[in-house]
């Protein structure tokens, strides 16, 4: 059951760690890159990122971390953890809710609103979705991060 643990423990870790980069990295080059092309570009490029995003590889790391998480907390709440066991249940419930959900609420049909736009103002368009979409990844940024501190904690005072 240690060994168990200590896997899951780890994978969630690793999956939060790659999530996050991923959200930091759209938030802090990619967008703001896009911004600095032309309009049409932008939503070009956009529309194809939105399409390659959708991959095995990143929707493990996307998702993974939930069951994970849950998974080694629930573990971790059954060796006596406690603390270290309900932060990565923290972890779980952040990582659904800041993540999971406003992806499926907000990012997903702005994506979905991008690329069945019939608007051929590529500047109106890339003006309206790039900013909101900005602030909810940010959203997303900051939630896998403490995410990723609560299952650093969790993983931290179990080992301490």
């Amino acid at each position: 059951m240690l060994t168990l643990t200590l896997i899951a423990a780890l994978l969630s870790l690793v999956l939060l760690a790659a999530v996050h980069g991923v959200f930091f990295a759209y938030s802090n080059s990619v967008v703001p890159g896009l911004d600095r092309t032309g309009a049409g570009t932008a939503v070009a490029a956009m529309r194809g990122m939105n399409a390659a995003i959708v991959n095995p590889r990143f929707l493990t790391t996307f998702v993974g971390p939930v069951p994970t998480a849950a998974l080694t907390g629930s573990l971790l709440l059954g060796l006596g953890e406690r603390t270290s066991g309900l932060l990565f249940l923290a972890a779980a419930v952040v990582h659904l809710a800041g993540c999971l959900v406003v992806t499926g609420r907000i990012n997903v049909p702005l994506n979905d609103a991008l690329e069945n736009s019939t608007d051929t103002d590529w500047t109106r368009r890339w003006g309206d979705f790039s900013p909101r979409w900005r602030r909810w990844n940010t959203v997303r940024t900051v939630t896998s991060g403490a995410a990723l501190v609560l299952c650093g904690s969790g993983l931290y005072l179990w080992g301490g």
